[in-house]
């Protein structure tokens, strides 16, 4: 999983993002326990997280 930053988060659609975040939790289950892409997909569901935390509830 590539790594998805904040500002990467910011200029991705609100759909986009709930869709990248399901990626993310995938590939966080799937990988390796403490390796580099666990890591990786952490960080993504962080920042997604909190780029969707920042435009608040979608009705």
């Amino acid at each position: 999983m590539k790594l998805i930053t904040r500002f990467e988060a910011a200029q991705r659609s609100t759909v986009e993002l709930y869709g990248l975040r399901k990626e993310a939790f995938i590939a966080f289950a799937a990988a390796p326990r403490g390796s580099h892409e666990q890591r990786t997909a952490l960080v993504t569901m962080r920042n997604i997280e909190e780029e969707l935390a920042v435009r608040g509830p979608a009705f």
